[in-house]
């Protein structure tokens, strides 16, 4: 029997279901629209290389734009816990379209940590998703390689006014969250009070054969406050339902288009931060150069 997402169980048993690439690029890149054809130029020319086929999107270029908020204590008890609190709010012609989603992720380097916290809500109201998925990310200090984060996400509509709680109301909400040691009368808030406008495009598909295909995106982030870019990210997520029925060799030239991406974008790629670290202020990326 194939499972729904309210039925996934949260064990280290848990398979893989999403592996997920990203690449975070430097911000002064990002000095207009023109950028995301140019990053797609590089994708291409590095497709080609290993013989990755792309299915271009018809509106490959057109921006979708979100407000990206995260939350914290002051002390950012959740981050330094492995917690990540985020709400997203989709615009269309600047006005918000639908309900917020908030997603709340328990992201660890080990797959059995990872795995062994159960991020459902105490009250899913049959509107959760359950994502356990993989990030592949480059070397914090050299191009060319790969670490591995594993990320349980749960995802669910939030309007932003019910985000108005303490520690206490937010692991009443969701219970895993209940191991962060913080003082439970501590109020959640917007991180550094900063918020973030992203503009990303879902510029099509990447084949590497026998069914593994990748979304991909190219996105910049910038504070709203400054109307200011302080990075950007490419990414492309693949989907599938277990790597037993994948070949090895298409994993393969995914991660060896990843790897060599990394180089023919040299001086593109921001090292040794996130996106999620840059907001919390404790990411100083690390640029590379030739």
């Amino acid at each position: 029997m194939k499972k729904t997402d309210h039925e996934i169980l949260n064990t280290p048993h848990d398979p893989i279901q999403y592996r997920e690439y990203k690449i975070i690029l430097r911000a002064e890149q990002f000095q207009s629209a023109q950028a995301f054809v140019d990053f797609w130029k590089i994708v291409r020319h590095t497709a080609k290389k290993f013989g990755v086929k792309i299915k271009e999107a018809e509106d490959a270029f057109q921006s979708n734009v979100r407000e990206v908020l995260f939350f914290d204590t002051a002390k950012f008890a959740l981050y330094k816990n492995h917690f990540i609190v985020r709400l997203r709010t989709h615009y269309k012609d600047g006005w918000p379209q639908g309900i917020p989603e908030l997603t709340v992720k328990f992201r660890y380097p080990d797959f059995a940590e990872a795995a062994a916290v159960d991020v459902r809500p105490a009250n899913p109201g049959g509107a959760a998703k359950i994502k356990f998925k993989e990030e592949l990310l480059p070397l914090k200090e050299s191009l060319g390689g790969t670490r591995s984060m594993f990320s349980h996400n749960c995802v669910l509509a939030m309007p932003r006014e019910r985000l108005n709680m303490a520690v206490r109301d937010l692991t009443a909400a969701f219970p895993a969250i209940k191991r962060v040691e913080a003082d439970t009368d501590s109020p959640v808030q917007i991180v550094n009070d900063r918020a973030v406008d992203e503009v990303q495009v879902n510029v099509g598909e990447l084949h590497f054969g026998g069914g593994l295909t990748g979304k991909a995106t190219i996105a910049v982030w910038r504070l709203r406050k400054y109307e200011q870019a302080f990075c950007g990210e490419f990414a492309f997520q693949c989907r599938f339902e277990s790597e037993n029925v994948l070949h090895q060799k298409n994993l393969r030239r995914a991660e060896d288009f990843y790897k060599q991406l990394q180089l023919d974008a040299v001086e593109w790629v921001a090292l040794g931060t996130t996106k999620t670290a840059l907001v919390y202020g404790l990411g100083n990326a690390t640029h590379f150069h030739e």
